[in-house]
């Protein structure tokens, strides 16, 4: 109870930690849990801006008596329609009875698709711009389709410049003790669990991301606040995470580096993809090299470190004469988060035969990408002939990154 944090005059912070997930949608692996965030705006009127997962509703509500302090609830506000964010709508509606249920059309579709229709005679429908007057603090809405799902909006209030983002700017980890971003900015995993988050969930949505922050650009803004990880409340980690979310929506690298993927059943193809590393490095390269098995790794992670680096090494393998399955479902999930715009080589274990290397370069021909060197062919293991052609695409690596 009482884990509650005032942000600004009268906005407080009523969201949760969750440290007992093991996927996110059931899907990408946390090691340090997520938040649920959720705010308040006590005023004339007092408004809820989106809620919590379902295991969280005693601690949820809590913390919202406790911010409104024997006030009532005016307004409960959902930006986000995703389960993980509404799954206390009804709690907090019948807690409050003359609370409003505010959303757009597609909320309340979204709303009667997932539960029913019993709180219908408390909508109140917004539409993009439209304008809550809540006394001191104005709140105006931002509509934000397909940032991720189609009922996205977001909602600036106007009077302490605030953005309430949905699940745009948002990251993975839970929020231990520091709520604000410039306080984690540059420490630990923050910006990796960032960056996952965004080109995983968000990611192939870039065009959608851009054209918010047309709608948003002459809007003076103080704090970011979205509804998973930290508070954005002062210029520098406003800039930080504006400039990274910039580059990612636009698919530029964020910095020159080499990514080696790679499949590999009985270690030859891996031994290649070492030996790439070993010569990037005794040519001189200073960037970053890391080193990829699709069978080890949860792709989630290997996706966002294609996103940040410059350059990715592929090193498909043959798997009854097609391409080896986890390859193909690394390189399908990598397409559908809009992976382009890189510099891209291949080096290829083709045995006795199949189709991996065509596959692959099928699967990645829609992201106009630039290719580099001749592809490396291993016939089952590393001959002094590879090594050669190694050391030559080794080369070709690093003179194209000269050239950056």
């Amino acid at each position: 109870m009482n884990n509650i944090r005032e942000i600004t005059d009268n906005v407080f912070y009523v969201g949760v930690n969750d440290r007992r997930i093991d996927r996110f949608e059931n899907m990408f692996p946390l090691t340090k849990g997520v938040a649920y965030n959720s705010y308040l705006i006590k005023d004339k009127k007092n408004v809820l801006l989106d809620s919590v997962e379902a295991a969280f509703t005693r601690a949820y509500l809590e913390n919202i008596e406790k911010a409104l302090d024997g006030e009532d609830l005016d307004y409960l506000v959902v930006h986000h329609m995703e389960p993980d964010h509404c799954r206390n709508i009804d709690f907090v509606l019948n807690k409050y009875p003359n609370a409003k249920f505010v959303g757009n059309a597609k909320t309340f579709k979204f709303y009667e698709q997932f539960y029913n229709d019993a709180f219908k005679d408390r909508y109140y429908e917004v539409k993009e711009g439209d304008e809550i007057d809540l006394g001191k603090h104005k709140l105006k809405f931002v509509f934000a389709p397909m940032v991720h799902w189609p009922e996205v909006m977001m909602s600036y209030e106007s009077t302490d410049k605030l953005l309430f983002t949905a699940d745009a700017f948002g990251a993975f980890n839970t929020i231990d003790g520091h709520l604000k971003a410039k306080n984690i900015i540059h420490r630990g995993n923050w910006l990796d669990e960032a960056r996952r988050y965004y080109v995983n969930i968000v990611g192939k949505f870039g065009n959608q991301v851009q054209a918010l922050f047309k709608k948003v650009h002459d809007l003076e803004v103080n704090a970011i606040l979205p509804l998973h990880g930290p508070v954005y409340d002062d210029k520098d980690s406003i800039d930080f995470i504006m400039e990274k979310y910039n580059k990612w929506s636009t698919f530029t690298p964020e910095e020159k580096g080499v990514v080696i993927v790679f499949a590999s059943m009985y270690g030859d193809t891996e031994q290649a993809c070492d030996i790439l590393a070993k010569e990037l490095d005794e040519l001189g390269v200073n960037e970053e090299i890391e080193i990829y098995d699709v069978s080890n790794t949860d792709l989630s992670y290997i996706i966002s470190a294609c996103h940040k680096y410059s350059h990715a090494v592929f090193a498909p393998i043959n798997y009854n004469s097609g391409l080896y399955y986890k390859m193909g479902a690394f390189l399908e999930e990598l397409v559908g988060t809009g992976y382009k715009n890189r510099h891209v080589a291949f080096l290829n274990n083709w045995s006795w035969g199949g189709t991996s290397l065509k596959v692959s370069k099928e699967l990645l021909e829609t992201g106009k990408h630039t290719y580099i060197g001749e592809d490396v062919l291993i016939n089952s293991s590393v001959k002094d002939q590879q090594v050669e052609e190694i050391k030559n695409l080794a080369k070709a690596i690093k003179e194209d990154l000269d050239r950056m």
